[in-house]
């Protein structure tokens, strides 16, 4: 494939729900125009978008693929990207890197949440937006039914280019109502026909479209009103326009199965959508912290984008860059500003899928890959100037478990694994627990775990279940006491000999506070750091159910020292039995996490997540409406309770919803349950 300038690349993220026919489609345009020599098929597997294992074995996408096609001078990168909510993060990276986006919808299925969810990041990163909706071969699709629910859901920026043209319950034809001609097409190929007299539905449509496109220039303005109809040229020029402001959404239909419609809704593109040269400007800020606009063109300073990271363990790290300004070449030694080094350049690469060629270029507005780069994802790489660009911002992980280990000391291979599936996906996280020595995952749900797993395995040779993660709980007291504490041992020669008396309290700490109050030289001041390092070990397990003991406030008040046998371990051992004889007095208690949580669910989802709030002990705090005729509900609710709330979420509005829960604080444990922990603590060995 040649190399493009700005002017003549486009960069489409293709995006919807899960099932819409996102990669059918790009399969489809990239045989449509001869980028491959076949059609493939995701039963079939076989597919350009999706080829990694994984996603051939589930046949549906779960990271974004790169597709490019040349189309009258130009080149489109098609950026196909994942529809499931558990792989959320392709298609922000997806948007992050296009100009364009382009919106799947099933004739059959009509407008779903993942398709409101999408156009509405789209619309949210001023992304020129298109919709096609496709699978109109099914034979329940309904256009028109869905053309309606497009209306209703986004408003009267919905603007239809192509429509088919229904008798007798079956399709037609389809009829442009930009130029007027209607095409019939047989065997996949088009053939034009006599346009059908125009319905009143159409008629409608027509002067919609002349409204839309009049409000989008004075002059145009002025002649519609003045009665006068637009040229066909004044009419793309006036739809163009309004895509690139946002003001205006084609819509285009067909089947990427019989490819009806295709050969119409690549011209739309072509036509229609903006090119990087008017739309890859981003603005960025310098090292003063000031704005710098970067403008899309070869002849400007360097600068680019790392939009998605793909983690090798053969290959090594696989960098995607977006190019905004300038030209990367093999000579180029690019200043990262997220680590303030300069990157030494592996191989430059066009990729289409799964295939890789090299080249010696990636110019202004174009986009391609780089090896060895040790920039992440999110990461500005400069030349000749210094500016920072915007990063995406991920959804955080809401859905956590514990790894296992099938094999014995496979710990060490399991973190250098999730390290680098971490670099990769930005929507997991890794961590190692060392109060509950476990290593947790987390992400957007259970198929997003199951896909890391499986990477795992298949990457880094390392296999792992999954178990619930303990709940951190904690222990405390609600009373005052005073103990003694007496360690004499005689064994022959030396003995051992220490004896303190110490008051315990609750206090407002995350620990131990530790203060003496001795008269008289009772103890001596030498022995003062062995009683509280006795204590501070005392506290790591506490007397319920060997969970950590805080809001402790320890005095030393009182004791004896013998000249000869006392020592400093005869005063920990001395600080150790005071513990374990005066905590137990002190009405000890459980703590448990509270966490706080903000959920996002559909107004009409309200009323039953505030029920499931108060069946989990959630204690709500306000309400407050957000966009999209949704509520955000903020609640303290206890962490222990949560495990499974990512799950009820999807459910309860069909992936609608989205929360976050970030810990709070502790609160003591209702006593009725108490019985239940210190019983899961003995299967894990925490009172021994």
């Amino acid at each position: 494939m040649k190399q493009y300038n700005a002017n003549n690349i486009k960069n489409i993220a293709v995006i919807g729900h899960g099932g819409s026919g996102k990669t059918s489609l790009v399969e489809a345009l990239l045989y449509q125009n001869k980028a491959t020599d076949r059609l493939g098929k995701i039963a079939e597997g076989n597919t350009v978008s999706d080829y990694d294992p994984e996603e051939i074995k589930r046949k549906s996408s779960i990271s974004l693929s790169v597709a490019p096609f040349e189309y009258k001078d130009c080149k489109f990168n098609l950026l196909d990207a994942p529809g499931l909510f558990d792989f959320e993060a392709g298609m922000i990276e997806g948007l992050r890197a296009a100009e364009s986006a382009v919106i799947t919808i099933s004739g059959k299925s009509g407008v779903t949440v993942g398709a409101k969810k999408a156009y509405q990041l789209a619309k949210k990163q001023n992304k020129s937006r298109m919709i096609f909706v496709g699978k109109l071969d099914r034979e329940s699709a309904d256009f028109y039914k869905v053309l309606e629910q497009l209306k209703a859901a986004f408003g009267p920026s919905i603007c239809p280019i192509v429509v088919p043209v229904v008798k007798d319950r079956v399709i037609d034809s389809y009829l442009n109502l930009i130029d007027m001609k209607a095409y019939r097409y047989e065997n996949g190929k088009a053939v034009e026909v006599e346009v059908p007299e125009i319905e009143h539905r159409l008629e409608g449509l027509i002067t919609a479209i002349s409204e839309a496109v009049a409000e989008t220039d004075d002059e145009l303005f002025e002649k519609y009103f003045s009665g006068e109809k637009f040229t066909n040229d004044e009419l793309v020029r006036g739809i163009h326009k309004g895509v690139k402001n946002g003001d205006i959404t084609p819509v285009y239909c067909g089947s990427a199965v019989t490819m009806e419609g295709l050969d119409q809704f690549i011209n739309g593109m072509n036509i229609l959508l903006p090119t990087a040269k008017e739309s890859a400007i981003e603005t960025g800020v310098d090292e003063s912290g000031q704005d710098v606009a970067v403008i899309c063109e070869e002849t400007k300073p360097l600068v680019a984008h790392v939009f998605k990271t793909v983690a090798d363990p053969f290959v090594g790290k696989l960098s995607f860059v977006k190019v905004i300004s300038g030209v990367l070449s093999s000579t180029s030694a690019p200043y990262n500003m997220e680590t303030g080094e300069v990157e030494k350049l592996g191989k430059l690469l066009s990729i289409k899928g799964k295939k890789q060629d090299d080249v010696s270029a990636i110019p202004a507005g174009d986009i391609g890959a780089v090896t060895k780069l040790n920039a992440n994802t999110g990461d500005t790489l400069c030349e000749g100037i210094r500016v920072t660009l915007q990063k995406a911002q991920f959804p955080k992980p809401c859905f956590s478990m514990a790894l296992v280990p099938k094999n014995k000391g496979d710990e060490s291979k399991i973190s250098h694994g999730m390290h680098r599936l971490v670099e990769e996906d930005k929507t997991i996280t890794y961590e190692h627990n060392y109060e509950t020595h476990q290593q947790i995952i987390s992400g957007l749900g259970e198929q997003h775990l199951d896909v890391a797993l499986s990477k795992l395995k298949t990457k880094f040779g390392v296999e792992v279940t999954l178990s619930t993660p303990i709940v951190a709980y904690r222990e405390t007291i609600r009373k005052k006491v005073k103990v003694q504490g007496k360690h004499k041992k005689q064994s022959g020669g030396h003995g051992q000999y220490g004896d303190v008396w110490i008051e315990f309290e609750p206090a407002d700490c995350d620990g131990l506070i530790f203060e003496e109050n001795v008269f008289g030289g009772a103890v001596p001041k030498g022995y003062f750091p062995a009683v509280e390092k006795g204590l501070q070990e005392c506290i790591q397990k506490g007397v319920i159910a060997g969970y950590p003991m805080v809001g402790l406030k320890a005095t030393l008040v009182d004791g004896s020292y013998h000249p000869v046998d006392s020592s400093e371990m005869s005063f920990k051992m001395a600080a150790s039995l005071a513990y374990r004889a005066g905590i137990p007095q002190a009405s000890p208690i459980l703590l448990e996490p509270i966490g706080n949580l903000k959920v996002i669910v559909p107004d009409a989802n309200t009323g039953d997540m505030m029920g499931e709030l108060n069946k989990r002990r959630g204690r709500v705090l306000g309400m407050n409406p957000v966009e999209d005729g949704c509520t955000e509900i903020e609640a303290e609710v206890p962490m222990s309770e949560m495990q499974d709330f990512n799950t009820l979420v999807r459910q309860m509005t069909q992936g609608a919803g989205s929360f976050s829960l970030t810990f709070e604080r502790y609160e003591p444990l209702p006593s009725q349950l108490e019985a239940k922990v210190v019983e899961e603590a003995k299967k894990l060995n925490l009172t021994e």
